[in-house]
């Protein structure tokens, strides 16, 4: 059965500061930038939060998480148990293993094994890797992205955790793309397909062919000045979700201006219907 999911994203301005690892090539090494943002809800609070809300599941973003050490994922594992919600995807927004520079590759495969083994502790029944950063007509790039996809399922399914990707950033913008390396990497590999992520003319017709494959979809919606959505154009990428007989998290993704709540409201009254039948 379909049911709502919430990703942290929808409220990044209300979690606290934004913890975004970034790469330092001269030093061959990775840092943290901090971006400071009011906390007006603890991510421990939160699974309490979406319960009283009717969520089921939702999506943990990497650089919400205040602590990467293990007690903090315990914690963070009680929160979502006490509260009876799944934290379905830890959402890992940084890595680039399509990379051709080995020393950052290596790098950021360390640096994904390292968030894997905290999503196990924190009871993370997924975790999103960016397939790269590559350009999507780049063949090498690819064939590296699969391979350390590949790399990263092996580490993972020993820890009773499944790696997905995404249609997000560059390497994955095309539907060729995400199902090449769901053929590379067999049954061990997972999809996201995010509406927001493929655009243009061909967005429907492209996502229409990673749609079926998906195990998660990520339900973002345009939305004008107001942060008011646009109704018809989100009807048009959920009758792909129905159509397909997709049974799974529908994850709301507001991004629009204004309360963010408020925000993800008017996105629910949309999804709603989709989610019910």
């Amino acid at each position: 059965m379909r049911f709502f999911s919430l990703t942290t994203w929808s409220l990044h301005r209300n979690l606290g500061p934004l913890r975004w690892t970034r790469w330092d090539g001269a030093g061959a090494g990775h840092y943290t930038e901090t971006q400071e943002q009011p906390e007006l809800l603890s991510l421990l609070e939160l699974p309490a939060a979406l319960a009283e809300k009717g969520y089921g599941a939702a999506n943990v973003c990497h650089f919400h998480i205040p602590d990467p050490g293990e007690e903090y994922a315990r914690r963070l594992r009680g929160s979502f148990e006490a509260a009876g919600v799944r934290l379905f995807t830890l959402l890992l927004d940084y890595g680039d293993i399509s990379s051709a520079d080995d020393a950052r590759r290596k790098a950021d495969l360390a640096w994904l094994k390292r968030w894997i083994d905290f999503a196990a502790a924190a009871g993370a029944e997924r975790v999103r890797v960016v397939a790269g950063e590559s350009a999507p007509d780049d063949a090498r790039a690819l064939a590296r992205s699969a391979e350390g996809l590949r790399e990263l399922c092996d580490y993972a399914q020993p820890q009773g955790v499944r790696v997905v990707t995404e249609n997000f950033r560059p390497l994955t913008s095309t539907a060729d793309n995400c199902l090449a390396l769901l053929a590379a990497c067999g049954d061990r590999l997972g999809l996201i397909a995010d509406f927001g992520n493929f655009g243009g003319p061909e967005k429907l017709e492209e996502l229409g062919r990673i749609v079926p494959r998906a195990e998660e979809i990520h339900a973002k919606a345009k939305t004008d000045a107001e942060g008011i959505p646009d109704a018809d154009e989100l009807r048009s990428c959920l009758d792909l979700v129905r159509d397909a007989r997709f049974a799974g998290p529908i994850t709301l993704v507001y991004d629009g201006p204004g309360d963010m709540w408020a925000g993800i409201e008017r996105v629910r009254a949309i999804v709603e219907s989709y989610v019910a039948d």
